[in-house]
């Protein structure tokens, strides 16, 4: 697999703190984030998804420099630890709403909506509103969302933090499907080795020396006990 997403010489400050990364993810590979709270693994997320703009650097996918695109220009999707649902919108609607703001979607569309929530467990379940799922259950609508839109980077910064230890790594299983099945790039943001088992071939450590400077350059191949699924 040859690197799909490269970050080469990336450099943002903000105060006193400076936040430095060098590194490519293939395509088809979860490559996971770790360090502590406020290192600056949000901060990275969101120089790749456009919200932030580095002093200097290349942020590449598929050989399309990402740096002066907006972030809905972007080939990404982020999933957040809020799963960012619309309390008015059913669960087929928060998914369509991904695809369209004002949900004038054609029927393929609709079917890819559907399609998207089978894939993640929810078939017969589209017309719930948040309020009416389980934690998991919403989580599921926002992860349907982010393959509804088929975009070729996931972006998971912490996103099941609040779940339970038996539903994450149920979640997380779900996403390393999808994942293979679509050929996704994903990166993983967590504080969690479990998450990192299940989903992650690299780990990527963030730690900030007493400069405030963070680098993220050196990623580590992990020792499974099993091979994770191709």
């Amino acid at each position: 697999m040859g690197a799909v997403l490269s970050v080469r010489d990336l450099r943002f400050s903000y105060e006193d703190y400076t936040l430095e990364a060098d590194f490519s993810v293939a395509r088809g590979e979860c490559l996971a984030i770790m360090g502590p709270s406020g290192v600056g693994k949000s901060t990275l997320f969101d120089l790749i998804a456009g919200f932030l703009t580095p002093e200097r650097g290349h942020i590449e996918f598929d050989g399309t420099q990402l740096v002066g695109l907006k972030p809905a220009e972007r080939p990404l999707t982020i999933l957040f630890q809020d799963h960012n649902l619309f309390a008015h919108l059913n669960a087929r609607q928060n998914v369509a709403i991904g695809l369209h703001p004002g949900l004038k979607l054609r029927s393929d569309a609709w079917s890819q909506v559907d399609t998207a929530l089978a894939a993640v467990g929810l078939a017969g379940l589209e017309r719930r509103a948040p309020a009416d799922l389980s934690g998991g259950q919403r989580q599921r609508v926002a992860i349907a969302r982010a393959l509804a839109r088929r975009r070729p980077l996931l972006l998971l910064d912490e996103p099941f933090n609040a779940l339970d230890k038996t539903l994450r790594l149920e979640l997380l299983a779900q996403v390393r499907q999808l994942m293979v099945d679509h050929r996704l790039c994903v990166l993983l943001a967590t504080h969690h080795d479990e998450e990192v088992a299940t989903l992650a071939e690299r780990v990527l450590r963030l730690n900030a020396d007493p400069s405030g400077l963070a680098r993220a350059d050196r990623a580590t191949r992990i020792q499974h006990a099993e091979p994770l699924p191709v």
